[in-house]
Formats: structure tokens, sequence, C-alpha cells
């Protein structure tokens, strides 16, 4: 796919209010302890509007019929015969097809099946509500209905991104003002706590009791990675990253560009809440090194990520920022981009664990697929005495 062209610079900025940053229970007894109120995720705003829901269930092997049912239900004035549908197969977990009867897809519906047993990581409820959240603030397309496995929302005109793209510097300065501008959205008045832990709990729990592990001698075990965690969670929550509202997915593909318009818009919000600022971006900046194929040679220089990151604060403050403060939000981003990053990896059938090479050495990525979108971590491979590699990496 060629490059997309060169896109209007947009003018528009944006204010986050800065928050306190709030207090870390340690990795333990607090997170072993799943209903505890302080690490659960915090409340997402109530719902906009009620959101219309069909109990009709979509077989994930054959979709068409049942997506041809919510079409009935959604536009009754289009006739059966003439709905036409294209699948889209860059999805990881999911399963998506749009349904539509013109030829520019101007008014499209996606349907969208849920992969199977996401639910034990994905709260669906609270995805509705980011949706919704998301589509007030205009970063998200409409939402037109939930069914019992899935939802039908508007198709958002423009390209999915590829690595090269968001490595283009007129691609990823839009990148950074749409983020900036989602970390601008307060979804409600209390003190949000990140859900980045909480949720790194979830997943070592479903390694434990959902995965019978078969691994080589050479992989670390899940208790020398529960032992790095913890080790990264007491140094990065003291980093005192604002708590922001986070999209916690952003590789290429959740990243839509319109041409046209000029601007970039991200879809998919299952893991969107409350996060940690630096983690968002760190996330997104593992994504220049690919998904399927892992060079991390091509993880952004420093140069492009202060120029990245200007532009990032430049939309969050209004105004002019200063290298100090450029320099220190790149310090809180590279040490959340080694530690535990929520993304959608490649997939397979099991836990699998991949050697990739970057410029500090071999470090392992470790990807739970089956269950949920992958859950990597750039942990392991570093010994049995973690904490000093840790230490001087960080």
């Amino acid at each position: 796919m060629a490059v997309p062209p060169s896109a209007p610079q947009p003018r528009a900025s944006f204010h986050l209010r800065r928050h306190t940053p709030c207090p870390q229970c340690s990795w333990g007894m607090e997170e072993k302890a799943a209903a505890s109120a302080s690490c659960r995720e915090p409340p997402g705003p109530p719902r906009a509007a009620a959101v219309a829901y069909f109990g009709i269930s979509v077989d994930p092997d054959d979709i068409l019929p049942g997506a041809l049912r919510l079409i009935q239900e959604l536009r009754p004035h289009w006739k059966p015969e003439q709905v036409r549908t294209k699948r889209f197969t860059d999805g990881i977990t999911n399963k998506l097809v749009a349904c539509y009867v013109e030829e520019d897809m101007q008014d499209c519906v996606l349907v969208r099946v849920y992969g199977e047993r996401t639910e034990l990581l994905v709260d669906r409820e609270n995805e509705v509500r980011n949706f919704q959240l998301l589509r007030a603030h205009s970063c998200a397309p409409k939402l037109y209905c939930t069914f019992q496995n899935g939802l039908c929302y508007e198709y958002m005109q423009g390209v999915a991104l590829e690595p090269e793209h968001i490595r283009e510097p007129r691609l990823f300065r839009l990148i950074a003002l749409e983020m900036a501008k989602i970390h601008t959205i307060h979804a409600n008045g209390s003190l949000p706590k990140p859900i980045l832990w909480h949720k790194m709990h979830n997943y070592f729990t479903l390694v434990k009791n959902e995965i019978n592990l078969s691994l080589s001698a050479d992989v670390p075990k899940v208790e020398v990675l529960e032992r790095e965690l913890a080790w990264l969670k007491e140094h990065l929550s003291q980093l005192e990253s604002p708590v922001v509202f986070c999209h916690n997915d952003l590789l290429c593909k959740n990243i839509i560009y319109d041409s046209i318009k000029g601007h970039v818009r991200f879809i998919d919000y299952e893991y969107a809440g409350y996060n940690y600022q630096a983690f968002d971006i760190g996330n997104h900046f593992n994504e220049f090194a690919g998904v399927n194929e892992v060079d991390y040679c091509l993880y952004p220089a420093r140069e492009t990520q202060l120029q990245w990151l200007h532009y990032y604060l430049q939309a969050q403050k209004g105004m002019a920022v200063t290298p100090r403060e450029v320099q220190r939000l790149y310090v809180q981003v590279n040490k959340f981009a080694l530690g535990p990053s929520c993304v959608s990896s490649t997939m397979t059938a099991s836990l699998q664990c991949c050697r990739v090479g970057n410029r500090h050495g071999e470090i392992a990525r470790l990807t739970l697929s089956g269950l949920f979108p992958g859950v990597s971590l750039l942990l392991g491979s570093l010994g049995p005495h973690p904490e000093p590699v840790l230490h001087h990496r960080l």
C-alpha cells in the first residue's frame, strides 16, 4: 500500500488538565485479592443514550446470515438482494464484515463479532460506554446497536495504517494530536486509577488457570515474570506519569487515516480506560517495530520521539513547550515502553515465546492468544535475577 498523501496540518489545540498521580498499591496482596476495590478498573461513565440491543447471535464461522438479519433491523429500507458485503481480514481477534448498498460505502454498517472467550479479559459493557464517550467527543463513529456476541457501528472512511506510515512525520503528527485530544477526555468526576496493573493481574491469572503451559525450559516461568513485573511496577509507579483516558491498544491497524479530511481517528475501544499517559504513548512507539515481523531497530529514534512528543505536548497545553518538558515525557515514555504492553499482537493457537532483537540485545516477547488479544511483556530472558538488568535499562 502506498504511503498516503500529505495531509493539511491541523490547527486545533487541546488542553489536558494534569491529575495528581494516584497512589498505587503494591503488586501482591491487593492484586491477588481480585475483589479489592482499590485495584478494580474504575467504573466508566454513564451511557449518553440507550443503545439498541438485538437478541441475535452471529455464528463467527458463518457471519453473513446473522449480519444480514441485523441489517434488516437497522436498515429495513434496504432490499436484501441489493446488500453488498465485504470481509475485513486485518483484525486479530474479532471478525468484521461491512454491509452496504452504494458503491461509495457512504452509508455502511460494520458488523463486528467478538472473538471467542475474549470476555475473560474484556469488559463489553465498559467497551460500549467507551464507544459512546469517544463518540460524544467526535473521536469515534456512531454505534448503531449491540447483539449477543458483538456490535454494529458506522464505517469510518479512510485507510488503516501500516508501520511504515506511522513513521512518516506528516502522519505521526496527526496521531500525536489525536492522542492528545483523547487524553483530554474526563469520563467522570472521581480520581481515576490506572487499569494497567489490574489488567496484568488478570492476565497472569488466566495464564495460570486457563492454559496448560508446556513450554521449553528456557522460557521464564510465570512466577519469574510476576517478580519482574512487581519490580517494574515499583519503579514505573514512581514516575508520576499523569493518569488520563487512554486508548491502550494503538497498533497501526487501529489508526484510520482520512486523506480527504486530513485527520486520523482511532478505532477499537476494547481496552480503553484510565491509564498512565506515558503507557499509551510508549505502547504506540512499540508498534513502530511492526507486529508480524518485529524489528526493534525500527523503534523510533530519539530525534523522532522528541518531535512526536513536542507535537503532543503542544496540543496538550495549547501553548509552546520547553525542551525540559519534552525530555521529561521522553524519559517516562521509554520506561513504560520497556514495561508491559497490552497490545493486539500476532495471534497463535496458544501461549508462545519468540525471541526478537533490539539495540539492547535479546528480549522475550510473550503473547497470550486464543483467550484475548495479546498481552505482550518485554520481559523474560533477563536471567534469574532480573532486577539489576531492568534497573540498568530503566
